[in-house]
């Protein structure tokens, strides 16, 4: 009986598996709309960008969880942007921020399209991971050129992969049960 109670609870917890926050746990609100990057599919896409981020500096747009955002920090990326629109969501990963002690990680409460808008940085990797409703895909990467630095790298997570279209290349892609994972350049010639 206790490991169904132990089950029930676990989607409300997330697991940092890598760098200096390794075994930690991020708590975040009940929400159909959050869908945490698996640890093995957290495991791939560190795999494929490097393990140690150093230098690099990057955004997640759909911060949720915290868990790729968090997970980069942890791998010490020089500076992490983590945007949420949800408030509750965003005040859990307030907390998050504050019980790791993460410094090097800045949380934005606004909505992605408003935040890409505004934003003049540059990343090293953007996460890109909206909820699977989000109807406004290619919006987003009409944004993402102008803040992508030369050789940058986009993780998109989805229902689907996102076919190769104009100056987007696929640079790896995978698959686990249904989520949809790839890393993809854009072509800055």
């Amino acid at each position: 009986m206790a490991k169904t109670t132990k089950l029930a609870r676990a989607p409300n917890r997330v697991r940092i598996i890598g760098g200096e926050y390794r075994g930690r746990i991020l708590r975040f609100p009940a929400s159909v709309q959050l869908r945490p990057t698996p640890d093995r599919v957290r495991e791939t896409i560190f795999n494929w960008l490097g393990q140690d981020l150093t230098g690099r500096t990057c955004l997640d747009l759909f911060a949720g969880s915290g868990a790729l955002g968090f997970e980069a920090a942890s791998r010490n990326a020089a500076d992490v942007v983590m945007v949420e629109q949800d408030r509750n969501t965003f005040a859990a990963l307030q907390e998050n921020q504050r019980l790791l002690g993460a410094g090097r990680t800045q949380l934005v409460n606004r909505n992605a399209i408003e935040f890409l808008g505004k934003e003049a940085r540059r990343y090293d990797v953007i996460f890109l991971d909206p909820p699977y409703d989000f109807g406004k895909t290619e919006e987003l990467f009409t944004h993402l050129p102008a803040i992508l630095a030369v050789g940058g790298m986009v993780y998109r997570e989805g229902p689907r992969f996102l076919a190769e279209s104009g100056q987007w290349v696929s640079y790896r892609q995978a698959k686990a049960g249904a989520v949809h994972y790839q890393l993809l350049q854009y072509n800055h010639a």
